[in-house]
């Protein structure tokens, strides 16, 4: 019979027995500032491969391998002025870089692919768990591929169940949202893979140079640089269906057994009394909807609802990085 999930405290005690089982090839369950991991050595291809087992993820989508201080970039990437300027200014936190990798990191981190995906994350209890397991750690979200990210350690045993017996507390994930991933393989063109909490203009200005959105699609079988580029993830069960603008006229109209997700508490009293009616912040802040919106899809997920309509926002910024994750959402 499987081992059923077992969360852990960030004890000293505890932290020391997880970071032995990491590098003994385990896979443990981790908070980040960003979404929780699943986390194994970076460096250890059965480790990586183990990863991509129990997600049930497919080979061509590489892992984010994340370090704890900038001495481990060089065992793992080559970086070059335009990496370290941003790293300088980002790290630690919800920044990924794509650069072409060293020969310490497998092939199967990779998707076979001459670059890595590397990080170095803000959460306390992940960086010093990489320290105590003293090997970078490889650590995409931990929940079955394609399904909505987990925020909690309690997403997490519910969606890896026995898949996964080790999870890390480190309470609810401040951002929510995946980490921002720039692709600096050529530092004079980098380009935006997946926006995240650092912005678009946050990374031109770091940079002094425009930096371009990829369009690329990635295409499940095939290798691609940096995961969070398939056409549809972050999908709930419960189709989601996007809307340039919503209003609660709009809802009060539509199917009784559809839900009506809003980024801001819509005005009048009775939005508030439907019981249909959701929203991500009361007054529609932008950081803490990135915060809340995973949490809520799966509520609305397990709600019994028919379809899932959910607001776009419109703009820059974070509100670039919602409309990517509810754009994947909706897809089919």
């Amino acid at each position: 019979m499987p081992k059923a999930a077992r969360i852990y405290r960030g004890t000293p005690r505890n932290l020391a027995a997880l970071a032995a089982r990491l590098r003994k090839g385990g896979l443990v369950a981790v908070p980040t500032e960003t979404v929780y991991g699943l986390a194994g050595d970076a460096t250890s291809r059965s480790a990586c491969l183990g990863i991509f087992r129990a997600k049930g993820r497919p080979k061509g989508d590489p892992l984010i391998v994340h370090i704890a201080s900038m001495r481990d970039l060089a065992k793992v990437a080559r970086a070059n002025p335009a990496a370290l300027r941003l790293a300088a200014r980002f790290w630690p936190g919800p920044l990924t870089i794509v650069l072409p990798k060293t020969g310490a990191v497998p092939d199967a981190a990779t998707a076979g692919l001459p670059s890595v995906a590397v990080r170095m994350p803000s959460h306390p209890l992940f960086r010093r768990l990489i320290r105590m397991a003293g090997v970078p750690l490889a650590a995409p979200s931990a929940n079955p591929f394609g399904y909505v990210s987990p925020t909690t350690a309690e997403h997490v045993r519910r969606g890896l169940g026995s898949k996964v017996t080790h999870i890390l507390d480190g309470g609810p994930s401040r951002i929510g949202l995946e980490s921002t991933i720039i692709d600096l393989r050529e530092p004079g063109r980098p380009a935006l893979l997946r926006p995240g909490a650092v912005t678009r203009g946050e990374l031109a200005r770091a940079l002094g140079m425009p930096v371009a959105v990829s369009r690329r699609t990635a295409v499940r079988g095939r290798a691609h640089a940096a995961p969070g580029q398939m056409r549809r993830h972050y999908s709930p069960r419960t189709p989601v269906v996007l809307h340039a603008a919503l209003t609660p006229r709009i809802a009060s109209r539509g199917d009784p057994g559809d839900a009506w997700l809003f980024i801001a508490k819509p005005a009048g009293n009775a939005a508030a009394r439907d019981k249909n009616i959701f929203w991500l912040d009361s007054k529609g802040d932008l950081r803490r909807a990135a915060r809340r919106l995973f949490a809520m899809l799966r509520n609305l997920d397990d709600g019994g609802f028919k379809r899932i309509h959910a607001e776009r926002p419109a703009g820059a910024g974070l509100a670039e990085a919602l409309a990517d994750r509810l754009t994947r959402a909706s897809s089919r």
